[in-house]
């Protein structure tokens, strides 16, 4: 037998380590760092809203735009199984949407399908793709394929992303109704209408507060969700390697907690039942290995993605591969 090198005997422990933290996990019935992250975050909101007459208005977009779109990464960490187990109740504790305009069970079946790594970015098996087949897009106006190529650039999609994201959402759900299967058109329907029961807390709370409707939309949910498409923008790449599909973006604290370290998307991709709080650990227990895997692909920051993809397109609209 061949003796074991230092690295090899470095993955064995960490592989070892994530197998008693998974063993950990499934004795704890709360992940508390999870449940303390909601808490603060709901607390937050109510007081930021509650008080919004008070704070200028160029602090409580930014401060309003986190606070959106860190619940919003706590629906994800919901839907992979955190941070109880039972399914029920995680949906519960993510249940009111502080940015309205997204549904969690159609977030979460699509989401879900997404994490099938080996059709990462195909434009019609994965439902988290930017990209279009070329046929479907020499099939477009020449004014929709402008908007979809400035939608390419960092600027655009924090610009235009959550429109079309929302959009392409509800026309996607319009067709599948219309389509004929009935289990599907339920399942979507109900998700809508589970949606619309939990917008109605938030509503109430934002009209109750004195702040209009309207003024929340502009100031809160649509900086929200454009502050998750900073994080969604450089995720995935078309490559003919399924392992070299995904980014890694060593971000600092502020949005590394904001994104609940899903910038180390790598990692979550390949254990995405681990919570969020041990990713650090995991990616720098391995950091060589899931470099190595990936090809090197992702930022040293997002200020890094910033200086080279503001205005520049990260990749063409049109799948350079797959459904030609």
């Amino acid at each position: 037998m061949g003796q074991i090198t230092s690295e090899e005997l470095a993955v064995s422990v960490a592989i070892a380590a994530e197998a008693r933290r998974r063993n950990d996990h499934r004795r704890r019935r709360i992940e508390w760092p999870t449940f303390l992250a909601l808490a603060g975050c709901y607390v937050a909101w109510a007081a930021l809203v509650w008080c919004h007459a008070a704070v200028p208005i160029l602090l409580f977009l930014p401060l309003a735009a986190y606070l959106v779109a860190l619940q919003s990464s706590l629906r994800h960490e919901a839907l992979h199984g955190h941070p109880t187990r039972s399914i029920g109740l995680n949906e519960a504790l993510v249940f009111p949407p502080l940015c309205l305009l997204i549904p969690y069970r159609r977030f979460r079946d699509l989401h879900l399908r997404h994490h099938h790594d080996a059709r990462l970015t195909d434009p019609y098996d994965d439902p988290e793709s930017w990209y279009l087949a070329d046929g479907d897009y020499q099939r477009l106006s020449a004014p929709a394929r402008f908007l979809l190529k400035v939608n390419q650039t960092l600027a655009g999609r924090l610009l235009i992303g959550p429109v079309l994201s929302v959009a392409g959402l509800v026309r996607h759900d319009f067709k599948a109704i219309r389509a004929g299967d009935r289990e599907i058109a339920r399942g979507i329907i109900r998700a809508w209408a589970m949606h619309g029961l939990g917008c109605l807390p938030v509503i109430a709370f934002v009209v109750v507060s004195g702040m209009s409707l309207w003024l929340y939309l502009l100031l809160a949910s649509w900086p929200g969700l454009s502050l998750l498409m900073l994080r969604t923008f450089a995720e995935h790449r078309a490559h003919l390697d399924v392992a070299k599909r995904t980014a890694i973006i060593e971000a600092g604290p502020v949005l590394s907690l904001l994104f609940l370290n899903n910038n180390l998307h790598v990692v979550h991709h390949q254990r995405p039942r681990v919570p969020w709080y041990e990713l650090p650990a995991l990616y720098r227990a391995e950091r060589a290995r899931f470099r190595a895997e990936n090809g090197g692909y992702g930022f040293k920051g997002y200020g890094d993605l910033v200086r080279r993809h503001l205005f520049r397109a990260k990749e063409p609209v049109a799948h350079p591969f797959l459904r030609r």
